[in-house]
């Protein structure tokens, strides 16, 4: 397994070591022991996973403290446009965000640690997202930020994606009270 730094401190790019032969391929997703060596010191606790079609997008969401989560992100089929956002004020990158294309194909993860919102375009249907969590969801502590809001300025690629209600309602980033 290795780990890849993105332009944003704490937001890493995890690439599984792939073994493959006629038969198809095999590789370890999490093992605690590895991403202790790799400084990712974490207890996961709960795994989602979503199913969405072409267009969808979910997100900027987070939830904050006590019940604030790390996440370690894949896709076990299809693909995503998956974006991480810094919403740690104190962080010279504070309002940043990042982008990756995470799919089956090219079986990369990434890993985003509490203080970041998240969110992802599923670009195929039927694409599975799967979700390793640091901590329980908690419906109260759930918050969202918009997904076009224009001070973060993510390039989606999609003008009129597919949203939930909450979505549509997330937080404008400029009224924004980091709880981070």
């Amino acid at each position: 397994m290795e780990l890849k730094s993105t332009p944003i401190s704490d937001l890493l790019i995890v690439q599984p070591k792939i073994f493959e032969d006629d038969r198809g391929h095999f590789f370890e997703s999490y093992n605690k022991t590895i991403f202790d060596q790799l400084g990712i010191n974490v207890n996961f606790v709960q795994d989602n996973q979503s199913l969405s079609q072409t267009g969808v997008l979910r997100g900027l969401h987070f939830q904050k403290p006590p019940f604030a989560q790390g996440k370690l992100v894949r896709v076990i089929k299809g693909s995503v446009l998956d974006v991480a956002v810094d919403i740690r004020k104190n962080s010279p990158t504070y309002g940043n965000h990042f982008d990756i294309v995470l799919s089956e194909k090219n079986k990369t993860m990434l890993w985003i640690p509490e203080g970041f919102a998240h969110g992802f375009l599923t670009l195929e249907n039927d694409t599975i997202f799967l979700y390793k969590c640091t901590n329980y969801y908690n419906k109260a502590s759930e918050d969202c930020i918009l997904w076009n809001d224009t001070d973060i300025a993510i390039d989606w690629k999609i003008n009129s994606p597919i949203l939930s209600e909450k979505d549509v309602q997330g937080n404008v980033f400029k009224d924004f009270i980091s709880p981070f």
